[in-house]
C-alpha cells in the first residue's frame, strides 16, 4: 500500500456500524429528551447573556431577531448533516469518525485533534467565565473569595507574559474537577445533573421573557432595521448579516451531542431529535430574548457586558427581583456548557485510540461505570490546569 493510500484510507460504513452495534462497554442510557437537554446545555451559555447586547448595539439594532433567525437556519443545515451521520454511524467519534468514513485517515486525524482542542479550550474558557459569575453571586450573600484565589496568576499583554500577583483561579479549577468526577461516575448521572441545571437556566430565561414583556416600549423597535452608517456591517442588511456571523458563537456546542451516540438507546431515532430539537428550541428562545431586550432598552445603550442585567435595571423595581435569578441562570448555563464540552473530549480520544491513532490505554472503559475514565481524567486535569492559570482572553483566542 502506497503512502497516499495509507494516509487516505477510509473505513467502510458497515464496518463502523458493526463496531458500534457490538461495543459492549458503553451504557446505553440516553433517550431523546436527555440528548435534547445535553444540546441545550452545550448551546446556551455566555452568548445569550453577553453577545445579544453588543451585537444589537454595534450591528443590527432591533433587527437582532433576524440575525438570530439567519444564524439559526445555518446551524440547522449543519445540524441536519450531524443528525444524518449520527443516525447512520452511531459512534462516539462524532466528526472524527464521519471524516474517517468519507475523507480518509489523515483528514480524520486532523479533525480529531481539532475537536479535542476545541472542547478542551472551550471548557477551560467557560470555566473561567463561570468563576467570575460564581464569585459575584457569592458576594451578594456576603461570601468573598480572596482575589488571589479567583483570578489568573498570568497576564498576557502586548506579547509579554507578566505575573498578576494571584495564585490561581480556584473556582474555575473546582468546576472542572467536579465535572470530571461526574463524567467518570456515569453518563446517566451526568445527564441527570445536566437536566437539573438546564431546567434552572431555561426557567430563568422564560421568566425574563414573560415578566420582561410587560415592560416593552414598542418605540424602541423603531426603526426596526436602522439605516446603514455607510460602513459594511454597521446596521442595515449588511449589519444583520454581520450580526448573524457574530452571534453564531451562541450556537457553538450542538455538535457535542453526537459524541454520545453510542450511549443512547435508539440512535437512529434519538440523535436527530436531540440535535435538531435543541437547535430549534434555542433559536426560539434567542429570538424571544432579543425581542424583549431591545424592547426594554434602546439598542444604542446595549453595548455593555451584561445587557440582561441592564434591561432588568431599566425596568425598575418591578423587575429588580429577577437580578439574582439571572446570575443564577448564568452560573447554571455555564455549568452545563463545561460539563457537555468535557464529555465530548474523552469520547473523541476513545475513538481515535480504538483506530490505533492513540495509545490503546485511551480506549479503556471503566468496568463498573462504562465510561472512558482514563481520558476523562486526563482531559479534566488539563482543563483544570489551564482554567486555573491562564487568563480568559488567551483561552478565548485559543478556542
Amino acid at each position: 500500500m502506497s503512502l497516499f493510500q495509507t494516509l487516505f484510507r477510509t473505513k467502510q460504513i458497515h464496518h463502523l456500524q458493526h463496531e458500534a452495534k457490538h461495543e459492549t462497554g458503553f451504557v446505553k442510557a440516553l433517550g431523546p429528551w436527555q440528548l435534547t437537554f445535553l444540546g441545550i446545555g452545550a448551546i446556551i451559555g455566555t452568548g445569550i447573556f453577553v453577545l445579544t447586547g453588543t451585537t444589537a448595539a454595534n450591528h443590527t439594532g432591533p433587527a437582532l431577531v433576524l440575525s438570530f433567525t439567519i444564524s439559526g437556519v445555518g446551524c440547522l443545515f449543519a445540524g441536519l448533516c450531524y443528525a444524518e451521520y449520527a443516525a447512520m454511524i452511531p459512534t462516539a467519534g462524532s466528526a472524527y469518525t464521519y471524516a474517517y468514513a468519507s475523507l480518509g485517515e489523515f483528514i480524520a486525524w486532523i479533525i480529531g485533534w481539532d475537536l479535542i482542542l476545541e472542547y478542551l479550550f472551550a471548557s477551560a474558557t467557560v470555566a473561567v467565565g463561570w468563576s467570575g459569575y460564581a464569585v459575584k453571586f457569592l458576594h451578594n450573600f456576603g461570601v468573598d473569595i480572596p482575589p488571589a484565589l479567583c483570578s489568573s496568576p498570568l497576564v498576557f499583554n502586548h506579547g509579554v507574559w507578566t505575573h498578576s500577583g494571584a495564585l490561581f483561579n480556584l473556582p474555575a479549577v473546582l468546576v472542572c474537577l467536579a465535572a470530571t468526577v461526574l463524567l467518570v461516575i456515569g453518563i446517566s448521572e451526568s445527564a441527570r445533573f445536566n437536566n437539573v441545571i438546564v431546567i434552572i437556566k431555561l426557567a430563568v430565561i422564560v421568566l425574563f421573557i414573560l415578566c420582561g414583556s410587560s415592560y416593552i416600549d414598542t418605540h424602541n423597535w423603531v426603526p426596526f432595521i436602522p439605516e446603514n452608517t455607510g460602513r459594511f456591517g454597521e446596521f442595515g442588511w449588511s449589519g444583520i448579516l454581520t450580526g448573524a456571523g457574530v452571534i453564531f458563537f451562541a450556537y457553538i456546542g450542538f455538535d457535542a451531542v453526537s459524541t454520545a451516540a453510542q450511549e443512547c438507546k435508539n440512535p437512529q431515532r434519538d440523535m436527530p431529535f436531540g440535535i435538531l430539537g435543541s437547535l430549534l428550541l434555542c433559536t426560539v428562545l434567542y429570538i424571544l430574548v432579543s425581542l424583549v431586550l431591545t424592547g426594554i432598552v434602546p439598542y444604542k445603550d446595549l453595548a455593555v457586558p451584561a445587557p440582561v442585567a441592564l434591561a432588568i435595571d431599566r425596568a425598575g423595581e418591578g423587575l429588580r427581583w429577577l437580578g439574582p435569578l439571572v446570575q443564577l441562570g448564568a452560573i447554571a448555563g455555564l455549568s452545563s456548557v463545561v460539563l457537555v464540552m468535557m464529555m465530548g473530549q474523552p469520547r473523541i480520544f476513545f475513538s481515535m485510540a480504538k483506530d490505533g491513532l492513540l495509545p490503546k490505554s485511551f480506549a479503556q472503559l471503566h468496568p463498573k461505570f462504562g465510561t472512558p475514565h482514563v481520558t476523562t481524567i486526563i482531559t479534566g486535569l488539563f482543563a483544570a490546569f489551564m482554567a486555573g492559570v491562564l487568563p480568559i482572553g488567551v483561552l478565548g483566542e485559543l478556542v
